[in-house]
């Protein structure tokens, strides 16, 4: 495998998040108790960046933060993960990236973000960091910034032989077809591969195919509790099992998955030995609160 600086580069959002957890959700126009509010690091980039960090794979984060006391809580948060910074940027006079989240009794969430910062991240710091994409096996995307800054990551990826998983989330209404043929894998959960495939209801196994069919070199549809399904470029479907666990908080497990999918293949796993390992990340994530304070280092997945 080529020699890069670089396990995994994640170009996206960071997010303060803001939780309050509910014994039940409110309703139109109704005011429910919750518990102290609690802010911690979020947004699905910085999430991803510090949950492939932190099992043990050279990380670099391209994102942009305000400079308020969210941008050096979320600093702050990756330092502690192991996260290469040099790539983030400070936007003067900016509000770091919000999350307003409400956690219910179930583990659930109910997330509203505003994107401060991430919507200033631009095609132009992409291309003006091109040396790190170059230095990196694995670039991680997602919807969190704006498309255009996407597809510039896309373009340099594929300018330098970088490995392109893209995780369209929060989901386009639709996919650009240079976007969709970059992705191996593209990353989805039931909801967003049943949007952007076009097909409702249905299997997993039937979403993926679509997305195949559509351009995707590889499919992961990511399933909770469920566990995913695997699609490889050979297109052979793989159903790999959820583990069961005792259900905390759901906040970031598709990041944690996501992160750790990326971090295996830049070591050079197949597509399933990586989702397996996945799946056994985001099933520790969930059984504690918050999104980066929850995922795990190495030595605990071999114990779980």
């Amino acid at each position: 495998m080529q020699d890069r600086d670089y396990d995994v580069l994640v170009i996206g959002s960071a997010n303060a998040d803001l939780t309050v957890r509910v014994d039940r959700r409110p309703g139109p126009g109704e005011t429910v108790p919750g518990t102290d509010l609690v802010e911690s690091a979020g947004g699905k980039g910085a999430n991803q960046a510090a949950a492939a960090a932190r099992l043990g794979a050279r990380t670099a984060l391209l994102a942009k933060v305000g400079d308020d006391a969210f941008g050096e809580l979320l600093l702050d948060a990756q330092r502690a993960a192991g996260t290469e910074l040099r790539h983030v940027l400070v936007e003067p006079g900016a509000r770091t990236g919000t999350a307003l989240i409400v956690v219910g009794p179930d583990g659930d969430n109910q997330i509203v973000v505003s994107p401060g910062a991430n919507a200033r991240l631009s095609a132009a710091d992409v291309r003006a960091a091109r040396d790190a994409v170059a230095a990196a096996r694995v670039v991680s995307l997602q919807w969190e910034v704006p498309e255009e800054t996407v597809a510039a990551a896309v373009a340099v990826a594929g300018e330098t032989g970088a490995r392109v998983v893209l995780n369209p989330s929060p989901v386009p209404g639709a996919l650009r077809a240079e976007l969709l043929a970059a992705a191996d894998p593209l990353v989805v959960n039931e909801h967003e591969a049943q949007l952007l495939s076009g097909v409702s209801g249905g299997e997993p196994a039937e979403w993926a195919r679509v997305l195949r069919e559509l351009g995707a070199r590889s499919v992961v549809v990511t399933l909770g509790g469920e566990g995913a399904l695997v699609l490889d470029g050979d297109g052979a479907a793989v159903r790999i099992p959820g583990v069961k666990v005792n259900v905390v908080d759901t906040t970031g497990a598709g990041d944690a998955f996501t992160g750790a999918l990326a971090a295996r293949l830049a070591r050079g796993a197949s597509l399933e030995e990586a989702a397996r390992f996945a799946v056994r990340v985001g099933a520790v994530a969930v059984t504690r609160a918050g999104a980066q304070p929850s995922y795990p280092g190495a030595e605990e997945v071999s114990r779980s």
